[in-house]
């Protein structure tokens, strides 16, 4: 079992920046990959970003190349979310999650899941 806890959200202007954590419970972190999604209100929860278990690999929703950046503490068990330049289309509550396989993209690859943190930009 894994338990995950996401902070660091909040309310910036556009152009800002914010930086998610998630900490995750168990001791076996460094052998899930770990993810980001996000869901606005009334769309779908979307896949964000992903990174590998050792940090190595990593892929991103193409609206979030080069501002968004994933990374990993594997001796901290936390993963971030370092979001630049943000867009009011960036709105959405952001959820963390655990996949067993060795890097995931899809919303069916995740088992573990965190309560989601509000992230909300201003134009």
């Amino acid at each position: 079992q894994v338990q995950l806890v996401e902070s660091g959200g909040g309310l910036v202007q556009a152009g800002g920046s914010l930086r998610l954590s998630c900490a995750a419970s168990g001791r076996t972190f460094s052998r899930f990959a770990m993810g980001w999604f996000r869901q606005a209100p009334g769309k779908e929860r979307e896949f964000v970003a992903t990174i590998s278990w050792g940090g190595g690999r990593t892929y991103y929703l193409d609206s979030v190349k080069g501002r968004f950046t994933i990374s990993r503490d594997n001796a901290k068990n936390t993963v971030y979310l370092q979001m630049n330049s943000l867009k009011p289309e960036d709105t959405a509550v952001y959820y963390c999650a655990a996949s067993r396989y060795e890097i995931a993209r899809r919303y069916e690859e995740y088992a573990y899941w965190g309560q989601g943190a509000q992230v909300t930009v201003s134009s």
